[in-house]
């Protein structure tokens, strides 16, 4: 899904560049568009395949079918590194990893990108959740983190990890640094991502409404995106009048839907390191988004363009964009600062040591035979 699924994409991509073998097992066929025009441009560069397992998001008996499913998957590949990414990809690396070639172990790796971690350790499936991962610890060598922010809510609730630990960054591409130039019609803010309700769809469309009544009448919005609240939103856009002023759009890549609006607006409740800052940044776009998770690692702390995930904030931020030409242009990070902290090469370089460091753990004897390291056979699963 989403910012997960760019991830992957930009991870595998770098590593087959740099001659490893890799594969990526994935959920089966999902909503048309985005994901699945990305799925379909990576096919074709993966040495190892890209296998379609069916998984839930949530957790059900289906799970014991689809763990068995990729077991199958990755005893025939038979690797050498096991990298986890989301929740539901996590529970299967980690849990049936180590099955995949019993001559010699694969290194088992886990990227939680927010995941289970959004879950409120005192609600039920936050203690169920938290109990797994707490145990699935002693059957991983690394867990990598995308935020500084995001290894600290893991151990504020499930506690310090007893495995290796790394923070590395989400990275852009370099074509991904070009600016982006609005339509002549574009709207004035744009929402872009899941919808669910986890993101603030419905913070947007409430600020949009308070706007229009607000004094700013003619302002319009476009929203960006798929998922489990897209017919609530739809509705709710409806019984507040607004069919006219918000049009939703299927899921498009970012640059496309950047042309749709001249600022962007991400009001998320929760995240880890969402790329879609990123790239709005780097293609110039101006941006409000909300203070959570590690978007003040990117932003700032002290960011005039970070709010609250609450409506009032929200709003005063859009309409302040509005009313002051240039203010919001003023609050974002510069292109140079973006390129030497957020870039796809260094991500990429970044996990493949750490990939090595945690083979030294899974197979000391098989790496002191081969100081430089191998060139490795990889299985990702994205959830």
């Amino acid at each position: 899904m989403g910012g997960v699924l760019r991830h992957v994409r930009d991870l595998v991509l770098a590593q087959v560049d740099a001659g490893h073998r890799v594969a990526l097992i994935c959920d089966v066929r999902g909503t048309d568009g985005y994901n699945e025009t990305m799925l379909e441009l990576l096919a074709g560069d993966l040495p190892l395949g890209l296998h379609r397992v069916a998984m839930a998001r949530a957790v059900g008996f289906g799970d014991i079918a689809s763990a068995r499913a990729s077991l199958s998957v990755l005893k025939r590949l038979k690797p050498d590194i096991v990298h986890g990414h989301g929740a539901k990809g996590g529970v299967y690396a980690r849990a049936i990893g180590a099955l995949a070639n019993r001559d010699a172990r694969p290194a088992r790796l886990y990227s939680p990108h927010g995941g289970s971690l959004h879950f409120d350790p005192q609600s039920r499936k936050g203690k169920l959740y938290f109990t797994v991962e707490r145990l699935l610890e002693r059957a991983c060598e690394t867990i990598l983190f995308v935020a500084d922010y995001e290894r600290s809510v893991y151990a504020a609730k499930i506690g310090t990890p007893r495995c290796t630990t790394q923070v590395v960054h989400n990275g852009l591409t370099p074509a991904e640094f070009e600016p982006v130039v609005p339509a002549s019609q574009a709207a004035a803010f744009l929402f872009i991502g899941e919808i669910r309700m986890l993101k603030g769809p419905d913070l947007f469309v409430d600020a949009i409404a308070a706007l229009r009544s607000g004094g700013h009448d003619d302002v319009r919005a476009v929203m960006v995106g798929a998922g489990p609240d897209r017919a609530a939103i739809a509705e709710r856009i409806r019984a507040q009048g607004l069919a006219g002023a918000i049009t939703m759009h299927e899921p498009m890549p970012a640059r496309d839907a950047f042309a749709l609006a001249r600022t962007v607006v991400m009001p998320s409740r929760a995240e880890a390191m969402p790329y879609i800052v990123l790239e709005a940044l780097a293609a110039g776009m101006p941006l409000i988004a909300t203070k959570v998770g590690g978007i003040p690692e990117i932003m700032g702390e002290n960011n005039a363009a970070l709010v609250e995930p609450a409506l009032v904030p929200l709003t005063d931020a859009m309409r302040r964009s509005l009313d002051q030409p240039g203010w919001l242009g003023n609050q974002m990070v510069p292109v140079t600062t973006l390129k030497s902290r957020f870039s796809a090469a260094v991500m990429a370089e970044s996990i493949v040591n750490a990939y090595r460091e945690a083979l030294t753990r899974a197979r000391p004897a098989a790496i002191q035979r081969s100081p430089a390291g191998p060139k490795t056979n990889g299985a990702s699963s994205v959830s």
